[in-house]
């Protein structure tokens, strides 16, 4: 029976595919986007929330206020803040580019001028040594010298209205100015008796006149030069 019995052929069955990865891939994807969908639902959300809460705040404020909100510069806020824009260039061999909205300030120094030193000669050690017990004493003796002969002015003065009170006449009373210009007068004819008032004048003019030269022009107008 086996050995005439025709052979039966094997039929080979095909194994189906493992679509487990395949799958497991898809349902990651569908589950990543609906992640991105939830976020951005909540971004929304929440930015809609936000711009609710605005315009309640902003329906709850008088239109006087906002108008002195607008006045005042207060209204800016609510606006971001702009970022400054620093100078760059283009190229390394071109200058930088500065912003023209901004105002240039009015006293900008254009060429650089050296800084004036002021010096006082009784300071400085080239001038020799500061003595400066000499100065004080100097100072304290002029001032002891001009209280005592104010004291004097007021003293006489006193003795000149008492006289004049007994005749029944009302009493004046000198001020710092009265007394420093009768100070003056006694210097002046003082020097008169001397014989050096006549200097002393000139030297005044000579000092007053070189404060006044510092504040004159050094060269005329071209419209006075026409006209001469």
């Amino acid at each position: 029976m086996s050995s005439t019995a025709q052979a039966v052929p094997r039929i080979k069955m095909k194994k189906k595919p493992n679509n487990e990865f395949g799958m497991s891939s898809k349902t990651h994807d569908v589950e990543s986007e609906e992640e991105e969908e939830k976020d951005e639902q909540e971004l929304s959300s929440s930015s809609e929330e936000d711009d609710s809460e605005i315009e309640r705040e902003l329906a709850e404020v008088t239109f006087e206020d906002l108008q002195k909100a607008k006045s005042n510069g207060s209204l800016s806020v609510y606006k971001k803040p702009d970022q400054e824009k620093k100078g760059g260039r283009a190229n390394k061999n071109r200058p930088t580019e500065v912003s023209c909205k901004k105002p240039v300030t009015r006293f900008r120094e254009v060429v650089q001028v050296p800084k004036k030193v002021v010096r006082d000669p009784r300071f400085e050690s080239l001038c020799g040594n500061l003595d400066v017990e000499g100065y004080v004493s100097d100072k304290q003796l002029k001032f002891e010298s001009a209280k005592q002969s104010d004291a004097a002015i007021v003293t006489e003065h006193k003795k000149k209205e008492r006289e004049a009170a007994k005749q029944g006449k009302r009493p004046f009373y000198l001020k710092k100015s009265e007394v420093r210009k009768q100070r003056l007068i006694e210097k002046y004819n003082k020097l008169k008796a001397s014989g050096k008032l006549e200097s002393f004048i000139e030297k005044r003019r000579r000092k007053n006149a070189a404060k006044d030269h510092i504040y004159m022009p050094y060269r005329r107008s071209s419209n006075s030069e026409q006209q001469s």
